[in-house]
């Protein structure tokens, strides 16, 4: 039924109630389209109907001209069936008054009016057909109605079944139907001929309405010679109009090859299309009444009618509806007798309901009409199908056939005219809802069972062109380029749904109350029918088939659970497009074979006619011919098609599609690190999208754009294939397999891609960075052409980051071979040409990448390359180490040079950062590899001085600011995981710096002054690697050796002194740093009580459980040392005390210092001499001493206090 948001809508409008009448369209003289309505009542049951003309080639309406009485209408006027200025174009057909139907009359009009149709629209018939269905309860003839569903829109033509049979007669089409017919319905079928009397009638009226028309209203009859010749030519007129039937397939060539013009031959021949809601039923109705006004009537109908036969109900219900549909509020009958006019009669449009024997309800036929339309749409259910409602003469009983079905059992289901006019309006309905760029995609579910039953309907080899555009417009339904939505939340998505309706619903029965569509209750009944009306009666009955099964307003579209199979769906609809152009050109022997040798050139128009940028084509003929020129082969394309040509625009469209679904695809594989399968779909996106390049006549930006994205996900891939080496086998694996699908769609590209290089998968990974890195550069050097660069900046960005970043890789590729090739270099032998062509290449990759991300501003990855790049540096340094003897090795001026080099790149980094709030982890490591360069310069220059070069002073000096640089790069405070390293070289290098100091000290005489301040620097740089170092739970030898280092210089400032006070306390002094040791040896203990402390696991247990940090002979070694110097000390102590005993009594401290150091000493000397002790015993006995030796100072000192 209609739209529940309009039903009833339409209330009289103002004033109406209180005239009692109909209220007209205020539309003057044009029959313009407009909004207004009419309702009209009768004995208070209302009806609302509402009239709007769409179309009207009428024109503007002239007064009738009112006939003399006596006047003869067997005699022709003058004008009789010639053209006027008062009929217009319309002409004979206004005055015809034909009631013959064209078959595909409806079809016209739904072409033309195609946004009515499959959406707002219930009805698309001419208004003959309506008024026969609605007199169905009252009439005794016949009704043969084809039925065809679009959408919620029913189309309704008539089916001259006399005429089929006819042509079946003289051309064996519709044999099929015919003894289908002949079988089950009337055995003994013959053609009935119109009758003398039916001529006679229409050609009074025809002469009636042509008297109306003349100016003067005078009778002008021509001679009775003329007359026949104009009766003869009016009869075969008549007769030859309803000989309309198209073959079955003599449709013209243009509806098989073009869709933009597949209407003609089904025109909209009717002088006024009309809109009307008759309750809330929505019709779009031609009619081709004469209408006339003038005067003091704005619009009347004339009627014709004999004097001596009254007006019956048909002919009453015939006038009403007439007037309603085409919203006329009164009609003018003129009465004759034998021809001669008697008089003229005017009644009002609501009057007519209540003529003297015509009297009929208005709300039994407003029943009629709901219980109608609710059969058919509760019963014609498949879209694409024929419907026949067939009630045969005298007969009670209404019947719906599906011709569809019935037409298939027979050899060729084409038999069927209808097939053809039906499919193109699938199709047209389909791009009108496609062309709305407004369209909610719920609506998409609608466009996609257009589609598809259009296909089921054309055959595959006769429309190559509409098949190959459904086809694409399918393809067109799923997004590619965005996640799918869940969408039309109202009703449940059905993943399964390719029909608009479920089968269950098609064939269940109503309930008893509202009647039953049941065929097998009755023997009477006819197996093959759809459904069935027992008797015309019930169609009075309100409500008595109101449906219960409403045709959804949107059909669901299938969910499609991930982009693979989204993408998949595109591709199959896709294939088929191409099939279908394919299959087109074969069949056109009179194009032009494509010469194979001979591509096909990129342009074929002016450059003052082409759309695109000026250049751009050849702009891309160049790019692509160098693409090409990176592997053999030969790319032309032979396509057979010509530019301009339907195939050519159309292999175009579809093959660009599916180079976007197979780039999606290759996208969706790339996320879920499927490499072999994402390279695979983007060879095939590249070979589509070259195949497009080739045939193009007309070069877009956004297909250039598209290009350049696929180019850039390809060097992705190849990158990725690159850095994941050791699953390649299952990369390759994936990469070979092709669906036939995939093969098919090849197949026809017809071409090799000029891209092959590019998507080739290598197991050498230079070659794989080194594809990638030509990847992004050939997606750059698209968007320089024209103005896609600034268009889509994003994409640059996109694009010039990554080739920063392959740069960078490929840098880090060189730069690693070449230190591989060092370490493998024997020591004495010189730099090789090898390392140095690596190093430039390395050099130059670096130098590229950080122009890439400084041309995008972007200062954190710039700054991490120029960090590679003083790495690269350092490298160079390392290989350049002084060949020769080890012991005669010197800091070479080369490795300075690569050094400082190094230390400018990393200066330069630190620059392009600012601060360490832009990237403080990029800061931090920026900061480390400058610290590490310098001190690494550093301990070279003090490990390997270069005496030869410069002197010791000069050395020593640069050693000092060096370090003191990496001092200053290297945070100690910060909280990090870099933290304990930064501690430890802190430490390192304090201890490197007293040491050197110490040493300068040592050899050092003269200058007073420079020694004391060597004492001084020494001093504070031991005692700052010893407090950094006690931090650290992981350096105890390294803690040890500074320890006994600044006991050693300790040792050393004594023998300078001569006072026995000066030297006992520098002794004391000594002895307190032996005891700061402890810390150190605790630390060891504990490791090596932990290692003893595993669980042995065999014989080789002990030196699996060697702890890595703690070197075993280092310990030893540094225990030895220890013990030597503490009991030297402790022995100088001892005698330095006795001695000063002997010239200075009554020292308790002193005493108790002394017997505490003999005490230690002797207990040392014991364990010393005990040659059987293991490490940790040793080191529990030095623990033990040095606590000792602690509480002993502790001792003396509160005593003194």
């Amino acid at each position: 039924m209609g739209d529940p948001k309009e039903a009833g809508a339409e209330g009289p409008p103002a004033g109406a109630a209180s005239r009692g009448g109909l209220s007209l369209l205020s539309q003057g003289e044009s029959e313009e389209p407009s909004a207004q309505g009419s309702a009209l009542f009768l004995g208070g049951n209302e009806v609302k109907s509402r009239a709007v003309v769409k179309y009207s080639s009428a024109p503007p309406r002239t007064a009738f001209a009112r006939l003399e009485e006596k006047t003869d209408l067997k005699l022709p006027p003058a004008n009789w069936l010639r053209e006027s200025a008062k009929l217009g174009p319309a002409g004979t057909t206004i005055l015809g008054n034909s009631k013959k139907s064209k078959p595909f009359s409806s079809f016209g009009m739904a072409y033309d009016f195609i946004d009515s149709v499959g959406n707002d629209v219930d009805v698309v018939s001419d208004s003959e057909n309506i008024k026969k269905l609605l007199k169905i309860p009252y009439s005794k003839s016949h009704v043969s109605m084809a039925v065809h569903r679009i959408g919620r829109t029913l189309l309704l033509d008539e089916l001259d079944i006399q005429e089929l049979f006819m042509r079946s007669s003289q051309t064996g089409d519709w044999t099929w139907l015919k003894e289908f017919y002949q079988r089950l319905i009337d055995q003994k079928w013959q053609r009935k001929k119109k009758s003398k009397e039916h001529w006679y009638q229409k050609a009074i009226l025809s002469k009636f309405l042509y008297y109306s028309i003349n100016g003067d209203g005078a009778a002008q009859p021509v001679s009775s010679t003329a007359e026949q010749q104009e009766s003869s030519s009016s009869d075969q007129t008549n007769d030859s109009e309803g000989a309309s039937w198209p073959a079955p397939f003599e449709m013209p060539s243009s509806v098989s090859e073009d869709p933009s013009a597949s209407s003609q031959g089904l025109k909209n021949d009717f002088v006024r299309n009309i809109l009307w809601t008759f309750e809330d039923i929505h019709m779009l109705v031609g009619s081709n009444m004469p209408i006339f006004g003038g005067g003091r009537y704005p619009a009347v109908s004339l009627r014709l009618r004999d004097n001596n036969k009254p007006i019956n109900v048909l002919t009453g219900i015939d006038y009403w509806l007439d007037n309603l549909i085409c919203n006329v509020p009164e009609l003018v009958m003129c009465f004759h007798v034998n021809g001669i006019v008697q008089k003229y009669e005017m009644i009002k449009t609501e009057e007519i309901p209540n003529l003297e024997n015509s009297n009929f309800s208005t709300k039994v036929i407003k029943d009629i009409a709901q219980n109608i339309l609710s059969f058919l749409k509760s019963n014609c259910t498949k879209e694409g199908h024929t419907y026949w409602l067939f009630k045969a003469s005298g007969s009670d009983i209404v019947k719906l056939y599906d011709l569809t079905t019935l037409c298939e059992e027979t050899e060729d289901k084409y038999q069927n005219p209808f097939t053809m006019p039906v499919a193109i309006l699938l199709y047209k309905v389909a791009c009108n809802m496609m062309m709305k760029k407004n369209q909610n995609k719920k609506h998409y579910g609608t466009i996609r069972t257009l589609l598809l039953n259009c296909l089921k309907l054309l055959d595959k080899s006769r429309h190559p062109q509409i098949i190959a555009s459904a086809n694409y417009m399918l393809s067109e339904l799923f997004q590619l380029d965005e996640p799918k939505k869940e969408e039309n939340s109202e009703s449940p998505l059905n993943e399964n749904s390719d029909e608009s309706y479920s089968e269950e619903e098609e064939e269940m029965p109503d309930s008893d109350e509202n009647g039953s569509y049941s065929t097998s209750s009755d023997p009477s009944d006819d197996s093959k029918a759809v459904a069935i009306i027992k008797s015309v009666g019930e169609l009075s009955v309100p409500e008595k088939y109101k449906s219960i099964h409403q045709i959804r307003p949107s059909c669901a579209f299938p969910v499609c659970h991930d982009t693979e199979e989204r993408c998949r769906l595109v591709l199959s609809y896709v294939l088929e497009g191409l099939k279908s152009v394919d299959s087109s050109i074969k069949k056109e022997s009179d194009l032009p074979a494509a010469d194979p040798s001979t591509p096909i050139p990129l342009k074929y128009e002016d450059e003052s006619t082409r759309g695109g940028p000026e250049g751009l084509e050849k702009q891309m003929a160049l790019f692509l011919d160098k693409m090409g020129s990176l592997q053999k082969g030969n790319y032309s394309s032979q396509s057979g098609m010509i530019p301009g040509s339907w195939q050519h625009k159309m292999k175009l469209q579809l093959i660009l599609k599916s180079s976007k679904a197979y780039y999606v695809l290759s996208d969706a594989a790339m996320s879920l690190q499927k490499y072999g399968r994402a390279l695979r779909y983007i060879k095939l996106a590249l070979q589509s999208h070259d195949t497009y390049c080739c045939l193009c006549t007309n070069m877009l930006s956004e297909v250039l754009l598209f290009l350049s994205q696929y180019l850039t996900l390809c060097g992705d891939i190849q990158l990725m294939l690159a850095q994941n080496a050791n699953n390649r086998a299952a990369h390759l694996e994936e990469f070979h397999y092709q669906t036939k699908e995939d093969q098919e769609i090849l197949h026809s590209l017809h071409r090799e891609s000029r891209f092959a290089w590019a998507t080739d998968l290598s197991t050498d990974l230079e070659s794989q960075l080194s594809v990638s890195c030509k990847c992004y550069e050939a997606a750059n050097e698209i968007l320089q052409f024209s103005d896609l660069k600034s268009q889509n900046p994003e994409h640059y960005v996109q694009v010039l980051k990554r080739m920063g970043n392959i740069r960078n890789e490929i840098g880090v590729f060189y730069m690693n071979q070449a230190a591989a090739l060092q370490s493998e270099r024997v020591v004495s032998k010189s730099v090789s040409a090898a390392e140095q062509q690596l190093w430039k290449k390395s050099f130059s990759c670096f130098e590229k990448g950080i122009h890439n991300f400084e041309s995008i501003e972007d200062a954190t990855n710039a700054a991490l390359l120029l960090c590679n790049t003083g790495r690269l540096m350092r490298i160079c340094a390392q290989a350049h180490c002084g060949a020769g003897d080890e012991f005669k090795r010197e800091f070479s001026p080369e490795e300075g040079l690569y050094y400082n080099k190094a230390i400018d790149y990393y200066l330069k980094a630190l620059r392009s950062l600012g601060t360490r709030d832009i990237h403080p982890a990029v800061w931090d490591s920026v900061n480390w590899e400058l610290s590490t360069t310098y001190f690494t310069m550093a301990t070279l220059q003090q490990d390997y001085a270069p005496l030869s070069r410069k002197a010791q002073e000069q050395i020593e000096k640069e050693v000092s600011e060096a370090m003191m640089k990496s001092l200053k790069y290297c945070d100690v405070d910060s909280m990090s995981a870099r933290q304990p390293l930064c501690q430890y070289r802190a430490a390192t290098i304090h201890h490197r710096l007293a040491s050197m100091y110490h040493s300068c000290l040592r050899n050092q005489v003269g200058d007073e002054h420079l020694r004391k301040q060597h004492r001084v620097l020494a001093d504070l740089h031991y005692s700052k690697a010893a407090k950094l170092f006690q931090l650290l739970k992981d350096a105890p030898c390294e803690l040890l050796r500074v320890q006994l280092e600044r006991v050693a210089f300790a040792e050393f400032q004594m023998t300078s002194q001569n006072s026995n006070v000066g030297k006992l306390k520098t002794l004391s002094g000594a002895l307190d740093i032996m005891v700061r040791t402890e810390h150190a040896f605790q630390l060891i203990q504990k490791e090596l009580v932990e290692e003893f402390g595993q669980p042995k696991s065999g014989d080789a247990a002990p030196a699996a459980d060697a702890s890595p940090s703690l070197n075993r002979e280092e310990v030893m070694k540094l225990l030895s040392i220890f013990e030597s110097r503490l009991s030297f000390l402790l022995l100088q102590s001892i005698k330095l005390l006795s001695s000063t005993k002997k010239k200075t009594s009554n020292n308790i401290e002193d005493d108790a210092v002394l017997k505490t150091n003999k005490h230690i000493y002797s207990q040392l000397l014991r364990a010393t001499a005990n040659k059987t002790a293991t490490l940790l015993e040793r080191i529990n006995v030095v623990v033990h001493l040095l606590g000792q030796l602690a509480a002993g100072s502790a001792a003396s000192s509160s005593t003194v206090q």
